[in-house]
């Protein structure tokens, strides 16, 4: 991701290592001023920087001491609760449906993030994921596209299709993504989810209730 804090990630390794030369220098009871000793050091050195990296990318990023200096991002990890509201006309009634209820399943590192919703009647898989953040201009957005798959049962009325969202990030803690999607298909619409907890959910909750526009479907039939 392109805002991660470069710099003062370089200088905490450069801290890190320094203090780890000397220390294992003096337990060792080596001479840092000799050019040999001095080089002896790295290869430990070495693999305690590599141990502290990865233990960082995979769960010390989270911490609090690090946020907004180190790591610019939130932490949005976790399952998000709410509802699509379309744009979209039924062309056989010209009605737009109601609210459609969604989960958002997202899963991120400190390089990486990636987003699965779910709806009853389809999952959308995210690509080419990142966050968009300008302090200067109060501007904390997550944006990707996403590759949307439908049930096959409602191929004909829905087919795969590719798609942008563009959530604004609200709250610290977050607890609000309020975004705008459009689609390949000339869709638009809004969507509004909420934090529901940390784990991430596998499927769409039954209790959410069904798809509007799939009940439709169903009383006319």
């Amino acid at each position: 991701m392109k805002n991660l804090n470069i710099k003062p990630f370089i200088y905490l390794i450069l801290i890190f290592s320094g203090v780890f030369w000397f220390s294992v220098a003096y337990i060792r009871g080596l001479n840092l001023s000799d050019v040999f000793d001095f080089f002896k050091v790295l290869p430990t050195v070495a693999i305690i920087d590599g141990v502290l990296i990865a233990i960082f990318i995979k769960w010390g990023w989270k911490l609090w001491i690090f946020k907004n200096w180190l790591v610019p991002f939130p932490n949005l990890n976790g399952t998000w609760e709410g509802a699509i509201k379309t744009t979209w006309t039924d062309p056989q009634t010209g009605q737009t449906p109601a609210p459609i209820p969604a989960i958002l399943t997202i899963k991120q590192t400190f390089t990486k993030i990636c987003c699965v919703m779910r709806t009853a009647e389809m999952t959308s898989y995210s690509f080419s994921e990142d966050f968009k953040l300008e302090s200067d201009n109060q501007l904390k957005q997550l944006s990707y596209s996403y590759t949307s798959k439908p049930l096959t049962t409602i191929s004909d009325r829905s087919p795969v299709h590719d798609g942008s969202i563009v959530f604004e990030i609200i709250g610290d803690p977050v607890q609000k993504l309020k975004g705008q999607y459009w689609t390949a298909r000339k869709t638009t619409g809004e969507i509004i989810m909420t934090f529901r907890c940390k784990d991430r959910l596998d499927e769409y909750p039954q209790e959410l209730g069904s798809h509007p526009v799939g009940e439709q479907y169903s009383n006319r039939g």
